[in-house]
């Protein structure tokens, strides 16, 4: 996985106003935490940051005030609900060699059997427990040729090596629902020829 530089400052100012502030100069709050320490609190570059942010589970290599160099990976992201900028971000800090526990997007191929069933992800993403600098960045599963009723549970997903669930192995994660809206499409028509007449 890619690792993505950043420089970071330290932040004495607190509240809504120093927030603001930091925004304001298209920067973002963040807090860094983990390992017993106390949270050191952070200003990130924004537009940096956001890129970053594009990939689940990013490894974040923070060149603090010039002096440290701390690796990090997102746990938290809070966004503007209508303009979507960032406001603030958690980052726990974590070791090289380390395991974490992360939630990694679950991507699927291939076409259910023919039917217009629905496919149903249960979850999005899947709970796994993983090395910090090694941390994959989706896994993808094959629904070639499911029928109604089938389910894919955790246990059924091939993990890269070195990663394991972090969830029940019945867990399920996809399913296949069958299609009823073309019956219901055909008895309302014929609900309406029937008030027409």
């Amino acid at each position: 996985m890619s690792e993505v530089k950043l420089t970071a400052e330290t932040r004495t100012e607190f509240g809504k106003g120093a927030a603001r502030r930091i925004r304001r100069d298209s920067k973002v709050p963040g807090v860094l935490y983990g390992h017993g320490s106390d949270p050191l609190h952070l200003t990130l570059p924004g537009h940096e940051l956001l890129l970053a942010l594009r990939t689940p589970n990013v490894l974040i290599s923070l060149d603090i005030d010039g002096k440290t160099n701390e690796l990090a990976i997102p746990k938290a992201v809070q966004r503007d609900p209508l303009k979507g900028f960032l406001e603030h971000v958690d980052l726990q800090l974590v070791k090289r060699g380390e395991k974490v526990q992360v939630e990694i997007p679950v991507h699927t191929e291939g076409e259910l059997a023919a039917g217009g069933n629905l496919l149903e992800h249960v979850l999005d993403a899947l709970p796994v427990e993983t090395e910090a600098t090694h941390i994959p960045e989706a896994v993808t599963v094959s629904i070639e040729g499911l029928e109604a009723g089938a389910s894919v549970l955790a246990k059924d997903i091939t993990l890269p090596s070195g990663t394991t669930l972090a969830v029940e192995e019945d867990a399920v994660v996809l399913q296949v629902l069958a299609a009823q809206a073309e019956e219901t499409a055909g008895e309302s028509a014929e609900g309406e020829e029937a008030a027409e007449a």
